[in-house]
């Protein structure tokens, strides 16, 4: 790993810390104490570090006392199991009967929760199984950097411990797509069946255009960790007692400790050119090597919702280009299996597809958990 990549995960380590804050207020608080010390030129530059120290250690104040909240307000609503010096959260229910169970993934480097909708809806049918990534929903960090490879292995301990039993059929969107295909390669003795939700293709980002989005999508996670960090974020309100019936309020709220944001900055270093050059061998799931796995591949027929990102290529002939690509490229997944199917997404439906259909989804998901033909999807 170079240099800099190392100093970097080490900062993210740090600032995953909700503490941490406190720690980089220190130096600028001795330092502006020692120029105070020094005599009268030095007083001014001293008072203006001792300044910037204590706005630093207010912040970080702030931070700490919401943690605390959060952690009252919000308890897991899982277990928390080791999986090797750090703990990942597990929320399992419902009765899977002599069938598979469903495990979710959602996408970015979002916690289970975000996927609560649809474990609502697959629970009654079936046993329903949320896990958080490290550093996301209730779960510990874990060390740095973060990986694809790394969280496969992860999440499938974490399932083990926590004594849920497979087969499983592992459910994934976008970037946990992505992961559960890596999961899945890696232990097919456990997995019964793959959906994949319009998943993430490494051909993207290795040789799709330049997407600012992706580019800065570390940056700007990063950046949101050290907001927080020092306090920049809302207090929970002083009348609330327990936890928002919103699972997408429940998750933004416990998403705001530091850790959240430098996991996913963390690891979504991958999802760039240099990234997939240097994980591609432990992260791309290639051509047939899921054997005969039953694996849907579900997605938008066209690319409803994506406009912003093609409206940037002027020129016509390009712009088809791209659209081509983007439209084509997602359908990379199917070769990894002999016994893959696609199936679309109702029509006018975009990426967000699992957020506004949570039925569709369910009912594609209870096909391949039934092993049924499912006549009424649309397929290729």
């Amino acid at each position: 790993m170079r240099p800099g990549a190392r100093a970097a995960d080490a900062a993210l380590q740090l600032l995953s810390r909700d503490w941490a804050g406190l720690v980089i207020a220190l130096p600028p608080a001795a330092v502006g104490g020692w120029c105070v010390t020094r005599g009268h030129g030095r007083r001014v530059l001293g008072g203006a570090l001792c300044a910037v120290a204590l706005a630093l250690g207010l912040g970080s104040l702030r931070h700490m006392v919401h943690v605390r909240r959060v952690g009252l307000g919000y308890p897991p609503p899982g277990r928390l199991v080791d999986v090797g010096g750090h703990r990942m959260h597990v929320l399992a229910e419902g009765d899977a009967g002599s069938g598979p169970t469903v495990v979710w993934m959602p996408g970015g480097h979002a916690g289970g929760y975000a996927m609560h909708r649809l474990h609502a809806l697959a629970r009654e049918r079936t046993r329903s199984v949320l896990v958080d990534r490290p550093g996301s929903g209730w779960s510990d960090p874990g060390p740095f950097p973060r990986t694809t490879a790394a969280e496969a292995v992860e999440l499938l301990t974490a399932l083990e411990r926590a004594g849920e039993e497979g087969p499983f059929v592992l459910v994934g969107h976008s970037f946990g797509g992505l992961l559960m295909a890596n999961a899945a390669r890696r232990r097919p003795d456990l997995v019964a069946g793959l959906v994949l939700l319009d998943p993430t293709p490494p051909d993207v980002v290795a040789f799709g255009p330049s997407l600012a989005t992706l580019r800065h999508a570390g940056r700007d996670q990063a950046l949101r960790a050290l907001r927080h960090l020092f306090g920049l974020h809302p207090l929970l309100p002083r009348n609330e007692a327990h936890p928002s019936d919103d699972p997408a309020r429940v998750l933004a709220t416990v998403e705001s400790r530091t850790r959240a944001s430098c996991a996913a900055a963390s690891i979504l270093r991958e999802l760039s050119p240099d990234g997939i050059t240097r994980n591609g061998w432990q992260t791309v799931v290639h051509d047939g090597e899921l054997g005969s796995l039953p694996l849907l591949v579900v997605a938008p027929r066209d690319l409803t919702g994506g406009g912003a990102v093609f409206d940037t290529v002027d020129d016509p002939q390009e712009n088809a280009r791209v659209r081509h690509f983007f439209l084509t490229v997602r359908d990379r997944f199917l070769a990894a299996s002999s016994a893959a199917r696609r199936i679309y997404t109702p029509e006018g439906t975009g990426h967000d597809f699992p957020d506004r259909v949570p039925e569709f989804v369910v009912d594609v998901v209870s096909s391949l958990l039934t092993d049924a033909e499912p006549g009424s999807f649309a397929q290729q």
